[in-house]
């Protein structure tokens, strides 16, 4: 008997699905948007000037083929686990242990986050509430959301999503008015700013370093393969939802960072503070009033949506890996009625806690200090699915089985991205900025690799002793 038939859920611990459509639809979209965008663009801004586009259309560029590769996988065998269900059937147990519990600690440490920028904004406005007490408010709100049948998440991320899109599309239409010369407020007209001081005023170099922060603020965008395995029709889904992730990033990023650019100097010293950011800067030369609160609002909006989709995603990379016996079977225990992995949920939150705790007592320089473990995740998980598309393909291929959805351009496009994170990790490690990222991050992944591989081998001497206790062949 198999490792993963002998770690199967029984009816009682099945996902019970729910997600509809328009959820998915959603859903797509806000896992690309986040306080990456409305603050944290403002940095990479200040850093390489206008030519930051290139920055973003390069990480952009990068998202869309992993999206496409792992579109082909997720078509062709729909699972919550998503690419760290592949890695573990195209490369191996400890690949998919690996990447599978790299991602969750990811969503889970990013929790921790997010909860504290929302109690920040939050005691920002109402300053009799301490601010971890309006993080412990929101950590507590939406564990009870992940609680519920999945439907009542996918309603919750359908809103946050549609507050974060119409904000976009109504800065997409203030901005555009302002570069044509027809919005009558404020300073900003015009595309003079492209050029006012060089496109590229501090180099290659800088464009450069600036591509490698950009990248982890895409990651997100393969969520909705994650999802889907709880909708109704998963492959249509999943083709649908990979094939507009191209104009989602074109829009969304691309074209909203190229008004900012046209509009607003990249030297400008508000840009670059985390109380201001690019979207901020950009409504206050516009004339737009309130605009700190505005975006205040929009990025409370986009931290709890973040918030619900990491503890989602957790939960559910959590029953995958218990399903396939990668993690404690307690995991995919569900909800009677609601088919939610509850333990998973209460697990995955726990760093948000800890994070409150660090609120509480001013210890939260040292969660700083922790995130730097994220940093370079989301390379490791694009590699990944680079790795296992590239080995899936030619399995499915030699077993003669067509697929409705593919990469293009095969395997010459796989082979060009894996260079590419490659490339970029070792840019990282030489020209220094990230360094500690890339070290923190490999520090961790080498320690559950170790766990994983200890695993499997306890794994195959437990069934060798059955075998042997049991009088059948080895």
């Amino acid at each position: 008997m198999s490792r993963n038939q002998n770690h199967t859920t029984t009816p009682k611990n099945t996902l019970k699905g729910g997600l509809k459509s328009r959820h998915l639809t959603m859903m797509s979209i806000a896992g690309v948007i986040g306080a990456a965008l409305f603050v944290g663009s403002g940095k990479q801004i200040a850093l390489a000037g206008p030519a930051v586009i290139l920055a973003y259309l390069g990480g952009g560029i990068l998202v869309i083929l992993a999206m496409r590769m792992l579109g082909e996988m997720a078509v062709a065998q729909p699972d919550t686990g998503s690419f760290s269900t592949y890695a573990d059937r195209a490369i191996g147990r400890w690949a998919g242990f690996t990447i599978g519990w790299l991602y969750w600690y990811f969503w889970a440490f990013l929790m921790g986050w997010e909860a504290y920028v929302a109690g920040q904004i939050l005691h920002g406005w109402f300053p009799q509430v301490p601010d971890w007490g309006y993080a412990l408010f929101i950590t507590v709100s939406l564990i009870i959301v992940n609680f519920m049948n999945v439907r009542n998440y996918g309603e919750f991320e359908f809103w946050f999503a549609l507050i974060k899109v119409i904000a976009i599309v109504a800065f997409l239409i203030i901005g555009s008015l302002a570069v044509v010369h027809l919005w009558p407020w404020g300073e900003a007209r015009g595309v003079s700013q492209l050029t006012a001081q060089g496109f590229m005023p501090n180099g290659v170099k800088s464009v450069v370093v600036a591509m490698l922060g950009v990248m982890f603020a895409f990651i997100g965008a393969e969520i909705v393969t994650v999802a889907a395995a709880e909708s109704a029709d998963p492959a249509r889904e999943i083709i649908k939802t990979t094939r507009s992730v191209v104009w989602r990033i074109c829009l969304f990023y691309v074209g909203s960072i190229f008004l900012i650019v046209c509009l607003v100097p990249y030297n400008d010293p508000l840009l670059s503070q985390p109380t201001h950011g690019s979207y901020n800067v950009a409504l206050s030369r516009l004339g737009v009033p309130h605009a700190q609160a505005i975006v205040n609002f929009i990025v409370l909006t986009s931290v709890c949506s973040c918030f619900n989709s990491a503890l989602y995603t957790a939960s559910r990379m959590l029953y995958s890996l218990s399903r396939r016996g990668d993690a404690h079977r307690i995991m995919q225990v569900t909800g009677r009625r609601t088919g939610t992995p509850y333990v998973g949920v209460l697990v995955s939150s726990v760093f948000a806690f800890v994070a409150i705790w660090m609120m509480a007592t001013s210890k939260m320089d040292l969660y700083d200090v922790l995130m730097q473990a994220t940093g370079t995740i989301a390379l490791f998980v694009y590699l990944a699915i680079a790795l296992s598309q590239l080995r899936m393909r030619y399995r499915l291929q030699a077993q003669g089985v067509e697929l409705t959805f593919k990469m293009w351009l095969f395997p010459w496009l796989t082979y060009a991205v894996i260079v590419c994170i490659i490339a970029a990790l070792i840019t990282m490690v030489v020209e220094g900025t990230y360094r500690n990222e890339v070290a923190y991050t490999s520090l961790l992944a080498g320690v559950i690799v170790v766990m994983g591989l200890v695993a499997q081998r306890w794994e195959i001497g437990t069934r060798r002793r059955g075998l042997q206790v049991s009088g059948a062949p080895g």
